[in-house]
């Protein structure tokens, strides 16, 4: 076998010897060439030997029987099965690691997380490290304190989501957004299927309802708030009946306008309501002007009248007063009261008209006047 072990490369030991007298440079060089090679050698089975092991081990670990051990540890192994114990307990080690590493997980502060035993809720996982063993118990985690928004009737070109019909039978174009969050993850998860469609049909139904309750001049000016706050009532009445776990928080009314293909004809409806109240309140202030006017003069006139009446009483009065005096005073001398009587009488008629007083004593003609000097109209002159 020495023999053999060198023929290839010009002999071992032995030949290199003989054949060196003759030739010592090449046995130099060959024998220098069988070290070379005897150092190299041993490195391929080596190569071979580490792949046969990682197939063995492929095969273990997929089932399988070893095949026999392969160069030099064939006959020392005598066989053996299987991967060694070391690698069996490091595949355990990193298996539970894996599985550890799968059960548990956080929560941040702003999440709450839903377990689940085989599909059915377990309980809430609060924020911190969890624990839930893989694969029976898994977990669902959900922002619940973010607020969440749906914009209905906003940015939607050609859509009619915000065209609502009012109770007074116009059509009123209407931006608005619904702010939620969660407060049941629970719920959330089990009992709304589609949340985020449910929650703007649910906002878009309960709007439609209050907008169909209203005018449409109250909806455009001031009742704006009042129907922000009915409609938040609203959404969460209804969602809290679906058991939904929904929380409103609040509702941004953002636009009330009449539809973009009529708001020209509006406003020149609007500007011609103006008018009309305009001229209306200035009817009024003429009508509450002859009205005042109106009732002082009829006042005045009650006033005069009264006053005429009393006028008229006290001097009836007073004249059947004098009347009952008069018939005293006749009743005790007639003939003394008679001429009184005439006397004043003549008194009162004369004394308001000019006068020429004749004498018929006197003879003659003209002899009898008496000249007759008007101190009335004197007095007269004399008070102007």
């Amino acid at each position: 076998m020495a023999g053999n072990k060198g023929g290839p490369w010009g002999g071992g030991g032995a030949g290199g010897d003989n054949d060196g007298r003759g030739n010592g440079h090449t046995g130099s060089d060959q024998g220098n060439g069988g070290r070379n090679k005897g150092e190299e050698g041993p490195q391929i089975p080596e190569i071979d030997e580490l792949v046969k092991k990682g197939q063995e081990q492929l095969r273990v670990l997929m089932g399988g029987r070893s095949g026999g051990g392969g160069g030099g540890r064939g006959a020392g192994d005598g066989g053996r099965q299987g991967l060694p114990r070391g690698s069996i307990g490091l595949g355990f080690l990193a298996a539970v690691v894996v599985w550890v590493f799968t059960s548990f997980y956080t929560v941040k502060p702003e999440e709450q997380s839903v377990e689940l035993f085989l599909g059915k809720f377990l309980s809430v996982g609060n924020p911190g490290l969890n624990f839930a063993p893989w694969p029976f118990v898994t977990a669902e985690v959900i922002a619940v304190t973010s607020e969440r928004t749906e914009d209905i009737g906003v940015g939607r070109a050609g859509s009619d989501a915000g065209l609502m019909l009012t109770g007074d039978e116009n059509i009123v174009d209407i931006d608005f957004q619904v702010v939620w969050n969660i407060v049941d993850p629970e719920q959330f998860l089990f009992n709304l299927r589609d949340p985020r469609p449910t929650i703007r049909a649910v906002s878009e139904s309960a709007m439609r309802e209050i907008i169909a309750q209203s005018e449409l001049a109250p909806i455009l000016n001031r009742d704006r708030g009042a129907i922000a706050g009915r409609l938040q009532d609203l959404i969460q009445s209804t969602l809290d009946s679906y058991g939904s776990g929904v929380n409103v928080i609040r509702v941004n009314f953002d636009k009330a306008d009449p539809p973009q293909s009529v708001i020209d004809a509006f406003r020149d409806v609007q500007a011609a309501e103006q008018e009309r109240d305009r001229l209306q309140n200035v009817a009024d202030a003429y009508a509450n002007k002859v009205l005042a006017e109106a009732r002082g003069q009829a006042a005045q006139l009650l006033e005069e009248a009264e006053g005429y009446r009393a006028q008229q009483v006290n001097q009836a009065e007073g004249e059947a007063s004098r009347f009952s005096a008069v018939l005293a005073e006749y009743e005790k001398a007639p003939d003394v009261t008679r001429k009184r009587l005439y006397l004043e009488t003549m008194e009162n008629v004369l004394g308001q008209m000019d006068k020429i007083i004749l004498d018929k004593s006197a003879g003659g003609e003209g002899q009898g006047i008496v000249p007759y000097l008007p101190l009335n109209e004197l007095r007269r002159g004399g008070k102007n």
